[in-house]
């Protein structure tokens, strides 16, 4: 059975979030949780949330869970929507640049015994 955990419109471009996505994908949750939690990225703690929710969406799914026998089977970051803004420039004009919006999905197993 594999569960689902996903975060939405996390303000942080994808190519930053998938430094720390990457770290974790197909270790086990409590070593990916250490992983984690040592990370230092300011993304980490928002990973950290949505590895602990897909957790929590497995143990709500299916009571019989073993929690140890975790896995992340799957972790990517999505690109969001751009949020367009301007910044001034010399002699009137204006500089368009984009602020880059992330979603990120984390997928989780129980492994086969």
């Amino acid at each position: 059975m594999q569960v689902k955990a996903e975060a939405r419109y996390i303000r942080v471009s994808p190519q930053k979030a998938r430094l720390v996505v990457d770290l974790i994908r197909g270790q086990q949750v409590e070593k990916a949780r250490t992983t984690l939690r040592t990370t230092n990225k300011r993304i980490a703690p928002t990973v950290v949330k949505v590895l602990e929710s897909a957790i929590a969406n497995a143990t709500s799914r299916n009571e019989d869970v073993d929690v140890d026998r975790l896995i992340v089977s799957e972790a990517y970051v999505n690109e969001g929507p751009r949020m367009k803004r301007v910044r001034p420039a010399p002699m009137g004009r204006a500089y368009r640049y984009q602020r880059r919006l992330a979603h990120i999905v984390i997928k989780v197993t129980e492994k086969e015994a």
